[in-house]
């Protein structure tokens, strides 16, 4: 079988690489993914892009990257498409106009179900099959033949869960992914690890910073210990403080109890609050509430993020609900996602 993938975020790759290890060898990949898994049209270094200004240097681009990859589906028997909505919804479009009859499967759907709901239309007209991996999604669907729960991806990428409380005197942070995130928390991260003493302090950094960016928007971090593990060093934390984001879910799922953080810009964070109408911003937190629960977690977003709101929090958690909980949040996902979505592109 040809595929053609178009897993253009890192995040996907890492999903994608799950989902390699349950296709036939007789599975081909083509289009764009890390070069890793094969032999992509384009190494993902050379798609990256950093707000709107580099977006529109870059619109000529993914013109003819969409272009060059319908036609390469002319000669795949199916099209797996992997997040990235803003490139991958027109491209599907593209491809059904192009392909009537192509199968196209969409995994790691775009989140409709906090905003710009009008995408599952489009979703459901373009695409051929559905991949969710959010149990409640398939709701805001009319036709739930083509929406599947698969499962979440982060239940075949994490091998270890807490199996009880621990008292490690770690303390693990994470400032987040991007500039702004880590220059807007770390000031106030490391003012924290004043007021807890006797504790190892490791600071989880991607593992694609070099040293001379660590430097340069870390500044000083002399008193962490600094890791590139995520997952190894969420298990071995008593505690952790999180920057929004995926990493919220991880610690979640493992069993370490954390505090929420975000500090966006006022511009950003007036505009997300116009299109995006939730309760909470950790999925953890989401999650929780569909199942009729309290809040598994604190949050503290803009100027609540402050010294005192973290060191309360950090003092005043119940862990020992907290791990109970992440129990009931691992059952709620079910199980992995690899396994399924692999039987639906190969069916």
């Amino acid at each position: 079988m040809k595929l053609l993938v178009c897993a253009m975020e890192a995040s996907s790759n890492v999903h994608l690489k799950e989902l390699k290890k349950y296709l036939n060898d007789d599975v081909k990949l083509y289009g764009v993914f890390d070069k890793e898994l094969g032999n992509p049209l384009y190494d993902l270094t050379a798609l990256a892009i950093m707000g709107i200004v580099d977006a529109l240097k870059k619109l000529r681009f993914f013109f003819k990257l969409r272009d060059e990859l319908v036609k390469i589906a002319a000669s795949c028997d199916k099209v797996l498409l992997m997040d990235s909505s803003g490139f991958n919804l027109p491209l599907a479009k593209k491809l059904r106009e192009t392909y009537p009859n192509k199968e196209i499967i969409y995994y790691i759907l775009p989140q409709a179900w906090a905003w710009k709901k009008g995408r599952v239309a489009k979703l459901e007209k373009y695409c051929s099959k559905l991949c969710s991996i959010i149990p409640f999604e398939g709701e805001m669907y009319s036709d739930k033949n083509k929406i599947t729960y698969v499962g979440h991806p982060l239940l075949d990428e994490i091998h270890d869960f807490k199996e009880e409380i621990s008292n490690t005197n770690k303390i693990a942070f994470m400032p987040g992914s991007r500039k702004t995130e880590i220059t807007n928390l770390m000031p106030i991260f490391k003012e924290l690890i004043k007021k807890i003493p006797n504790k190892e302090y490791i600071l989880i950094i991607p593992a694609k910073f070099d040293d001379e960016y660590i430097k340069k928007i870390y500044g000083d971090i002399s008193d962490f210990t600094i890791s590139k593990n995520t997952h190894k060093t969420l298990k071995e934390c008593e505690y952790a403080f999180i920057c929004s984001g995926t990493a919220t879910l991880e610690a979640a799922l493992i069993g370490t109890p954390f505090t929420l953080s975000y500090i966006a810009k006022k511009f950003d964070y007036f505009i997300g609050r116009m299109f995006v109408k939730l309760n909470y911003v950790g999925l953890a937190n989401i999650f929780f509430e569909k199942m009729g629960k309290t809040a598994l977690h604190s949050e503290f977003i803009q100027e609540t993020v402050t010294l005192d709101n973290l060191l309360n929090d950090y003092l005043n958690m119940d862990k020992k609900l907290f791990f109970e909980n992440s129990r009931l949040l691992r059952n709620y996902l079910k199980n992995g996602s690899s396994q399924n979505v692999a039987k639906i592109i190969q069916n």
